[in-house]
């Protein structure tokens, strides 16, 4: 399976769980809201300082699973993630960026973007794309 395989599914379904991994070597679980952008499982990590963050510097495998509302199905990439912050990015990129993913993981447009690209600054938001080198999944 390819991700041009699930890519409708993550731009339909939402809710998602990933997998990054602790230093030592167990897996790390959190609850995300995910999506596709630019070929990969996409999501944002709103506080710059979580768990998950700290795990995908150190160790940039990760997991993404995409499943629909009643959990019937689902579709999983896994692969290297790439981070982008406010610390790697150009600041008025990162902003432009925040808000395309924002678009990919969800079904409509924030109702006050000077809001939320404030509140992205303040929590040190860090956009996490998953390049997909393994994808599978259920689908029907």
């Amino acid at each position: 399976m390819e991700f041009k395989d699930v890519k409708s599914h993550f731009e339909n379904n939402h809710r998602g769980v990933i997998t990054t991994f602790r230093a030592n070597g167990a897996g790390h679980s959190s609850i995300v809201v995910c999506g596709a952008y630019q070929g990969n499982a996409a999501f944002v990590i709103v506080r710059g300082n979580s768990a998950k963050t700290h795990n995908l510097r150190r160790d940039p495998r990760c997991t993404v699973m995409s499943v629909s509302d009643n959990w019937r199905t689902c579709a999983i990439v896994e692969g290297q993630a790439t981070l982008m912050d406010y610390h790697n990015t150009d600041a008025e990129k990162m902003r432009v960026e925040l808000r395309e993913v924002f678009r990919a993981c969800g079904d409509k447009d924030h109702p006050d973007w000077e809001e939320y690209d404030q509140a992205m600054v303040t929590q040190d938001a860090v956009i996490v794309l998953v390049k997909p080198d393994h994808v599978y999944g259920k689908m029907s």
